[in-house]
């Protein structure tokens, strides 16, 4: 059964008054630490009568402030696509999500306007969750006591929560899996996702390189700060026909054959043809076979595209698809 979602870019809500359970994050990646959070959302929600409800900013707050500063270093990678992380929100049990646009003015607007616009006026809350240490408003000005103060005055309910474990006592956190995904741990990013990391996007026209010479792809944006290290990869393909298709997967910016820098995913599917272009496909990472490399001639590439084909049918012939 599809699931339904009211999304709202401005607050108050245009078309609700429904009281809410509200949590506010980033949610990049929608690991098992954020899946925790959402599920005591969704319970307490559905005890109470309440919409599930986060609150999440694009884009995230850290990578205004470095574009601000001009500091393109402290910019954090990306773990998923706005589509994919409202996606899993949505599966993870979100009924309403409030996407706020990051900006000067919500960046100047004052803890006490944040509480009163967004949370009383703007999502009728009702019961709030958030971390510890979260802070929000002009300057991070905010915290956890004037949220219970003013939860008393306006008919909220404040709970916190601790940093989410996993079986080993790891704590499950961004900052890590974007560790994970930088290295091409695609073990380790499994185990704190709860599932295999995947990136999902329209299929779009490139440059038809691929077939002139033999290995047609499948091209893909991607977030242009991907967490995911560049490499080839073996890959799954969902979305493309009523089973997942096998392929080996680039994930770069090309650089034998373009000067451009766009980064890209390119996906050739092993022995297959389909007709992509236009439909929504979910490639999944199985493993890292190697980094990107520069060839000095196309005939060098294509031996090397040959071996990672082969690579990716061995892999297929041992674990199945």
């Amino acid at each position: 059964m599809k699931k339904s979602l009211s999304l709202y870019r401005t607050l108050p809500r245009y078309d609700s008054a429904q009281p809410s359970a509200v949590t506010i994050g980033n949610f990049d990646g929608v690991h098992r630490g954020h899946q925790a959070i959402l599920e005591r959302v969704r319970k307490l929600a559905a005890d109470r009568g309440l919409a599930p409800t986060v609150m999440t900013f694009e884009p995230h707050p850290r990578a205004y402030f470095a574009r601000r500063g001009q500091r393109p270093e402290l910019i954090p990678t990306q773990i998923s696509s706005l589509r994919d992380k409202l996606t899993s929100l949505v599966e993870h049990g979100a009924c309403q999500i409030a996407l706020m646009r990051f900006n000067q003015h919500l960046a100047d607007m004052s803890a006490q306007d944040f509480i009163e616009k967004l949370l009383v006026q703007g999502l009728n809350t009702r019961w709030l969750l958030v971390g510890e240490d979260f802070r929000y408003g002009h300057k991070r000005s905010g915290d956890i006591d004037l949220l219970r103060s003013e939860g008393r005055r306006h008919g909220f309910e404040v709970d916190t929560i601790t940093d989410v474990v996993d079986a080993h006592g790891h704590r499950v956190s961004s900052s890590e899996l974007r560790t994970a995904l930088a290295v091409g741990q695609l073990a380790h990013a499994a185990h704190l996702l709860g599932h295999r990391y995947r990136i999902s996007g329209h299929v779009v026209h490139g440059q038809k390189l691929g077939r002139d010479i033999g290995f047609p792809t499948l091209n893909i944006h991607t977030p242009q700060q991907c967490a995911l290290r560049s490499g080839i990869y073996v890959v799954r393909a969902h979305g493309l026909g009523p089973d997942p298709l096998p392929g080996v997967a680039s994930l770069g910016v090309r650089p034998t054959v373009t000067q451009a820098g766009r980064l890209m995913l390119e996906v050739h599917l092993l022995d297959c043809q389909v007709d992509a272009y236009g439909k929504l496909a979910t490639i999944e990472f199985l493993e890292y076979l190697r980094d990107e490399e520069k060839f000095p001639d196309l005939p060098t590439l294509i031996a090397a595209i040959e071996h990672d084909a082969q690579c990716a049918r061995d892999y297929f012939a041992f674990h199945g698809l």
